[in-house]
């Protein structure tokens, strides 16, 4: 059996093209640095914490983000990119 990872990523940074330049540079960060709380990417991208609000709200309305629980402090939440992959697998 030969699986394969088919990975749609690709797909996403050509649709990004509509949004907002604030939630273009979340985007990027989110995609360099991985998974950040917002007030992590409040002192990376040195935006206004309502338009990185804004921005988060945008991206993930488009599927291009993913909100998780942080666990260190309740209060806040995780937030990384929606990667997605299928697994196809062939006989």
């Amino acid at each position: 059996m030969i699986v394969f990872v088919v990975n749609t990523t690709s797909n996403k940074r050509k649709n990004i093209g509509h949004l907002p330049p604030s939630a273009k540079l979340v985007y990027k960060i989110l995609e360099t640095d991985g998974q950040l709380t917002q007030k992590d990417l409040i002192e990376k991208t040195l935006l206004p914490p309502r338009t990185v609000r804004y921005a988060l709200n945008r991206l993930k309305t488009e599927d291009f983000l993913v909100e998780r629980h942080y666990f260190i402090d309740a209060r806040q939440s995780l937030y990384g990119l929606n990667n997605r992959e299928e697994v196809v697998a062939r006989s």
